[in-house]
């Protein structure tokens, strides 16, 4: 059998942590649904996993680090992370609300306005309203700096006038809301002169056309705006200051709220149990160890960044190294297993749909070229890279 997993080194749990475990643990061993839900970037699947965030609301499980008043249990981070792992130990259900809850809520409470936590935040958590991330721009993914999109001033409606066009935008096919940078200076260049929006996505002059993945389902779309309107109240941080706003979401995304450990762990055991189960043949038998202890490693420094966090010290640039680390470690896991399937490993299985989404992870979230460079340059003191000119 695998190794435990509940022992932490040099991490005491109080009472608490304990308690709040074992409370999340028989909570999901009793609702977990027993069969896979649909996938979420298909109509009916969207619909099931908003279901199944509301059931996650009403137990107050579905954003526990979050103040009670928020539909959160005002939860430490190392019992968020506890409930991670308990969530993704449960084979539980991916969340359709991930960007909302894992990548903008960070940065609606850090620069959103008390009336915008108040009317995002609720419909956030109980999964009525989901969002949609567009970032990425047609010759703007990764260098988001180049983006072309503009908001124009439009003083006399006391808003912005969006034109462009955004492209990967996940989870837009079904969602709700989206939010992105648009330039706001038509004089500004790279980093200046951007602010960060957030729209619904059926505003007029908003067209959302679905992009089909691998397996042919829509789970991204591209965005396009032709003078779509938003008002100041929906300006997320200062007017120009956009770039700021965006570091801290993709942040967020890059380090520890994206990919929880749990998820890794989970995969890695599993990858264990199938190698048994195919008699657990010698020649798998480095590959398969490697990815449990890189599952382990990943976990292990997880625990360490919540360390630095609670003690005060941000995840900083040392995201990046995390963003490649989880990325390639999800990929190799993955193709470990259908290499040990052999022909069986072609046929569709939870192992297929987890390696075509692991291949996207060394690109989304800033490509691993980007974040190499990151660490290269900003941790490392190495000399930039040769950019063009203005960059």
């Amino acid at each position: 059998m695998s190794p435990q997993r509940d022992e932490l080194p040099n991490l005491e749990l109080t009472e608490d942590d304990i308690a709040f475990r074992d409370e999340a643990r028989a909570w999901l061993a009793a609702n977990v649904p027993a069969e896979p839900l649909p996938s979420m970037d298909t109509a009916d699947g969207f619909r099931a996993h908003q279901e199944w965030e509301a059931r996650l609301a009403a137990a107050r499980w579905s954003v526990v680090s979050w103040p009670q008043e928020y539909g959160g249990r005002g939860a430490s981070m190392v019992q968020w992370v506890l409930f991670e792992e308990e969530y993704y130990r449960a084979g539980a259900p991916g969340r359709v609300s991930q960007n909302g809850i894992f990548l903008l809520s960070p940065t609606i409470y850090e620069f959103g306005t008390k009336e915008q936590q108040d009317r995002w935040l609720p419909s956030m958590a109980t999964g009525e309203v989901i969002w949609a991330q567009a970032w990425s721009e047609p010759e703007s993914g990764s260098d988001l700096a180049s983006l072309r999109s503009t908001a124009t001033r439009d003083d006399s409606r006391g808003g912005w006038v969006l034109n462009g066009q955004k492209t990967w935008s996940s989870r837009a096919s079904y969602a709700h809301r989206g939010f992105g940078l648009f330039r706001s200076d038509p004089d500004s260049t790279r980093h200046h002169g951007l602010t960060y929006l957030t729209f619904p996505l059926d505003a007029d002059g908003l067209l959302v056309r679905p992009i089909a993945q691998l397996d042919g389902e829509a789970g991204f779309a591209e965005l396009f705006f032709d003078d779509v309107f938003v008002p100041d109240a929906d300006v997320l941080g200062e007017p120009g200051q956009g770039w700021a706003v965006a570091m801290s979401t993709t942040g967020s995304e890059r380090g520890l709220s994206l990919r929880s450990p749990g998820r890794f762990c989970a995969a890695a055991d599993r990858l264990t149990a199938l190698w048994r189960s195919h008699g657990a043949p010698t020649a798998f038998r480095d590959r398969v160890v490697d990815a449990w202890l890189g599952a382990e490693a990943y976990r292990l420094y997880t625990w360490g960044t919540v360390t630095g966090l609670v003690t005060g010290r941000s995840i900083g640039f040392a995201s990046s190294a995390n963003k490649v680390f989880w990325s390639e470690l999800d990929v190799a896991l993955h193709e470990t297993a259908l290499d040990l399937q052999g022909p069986e490993g072609e046929r569709f299985s939870p192992w297929t749909d987890g390696y075509l989404f692991s291949l996207s992870g060394p690109i989304y979230a800033g490509t691993n070229e980007i974040q190499r460079n990151i660490v290269a340059e900003r941790i490392l003191g190495l000399p930039r890279e040769p950019r063009g000119a203005g960059a």
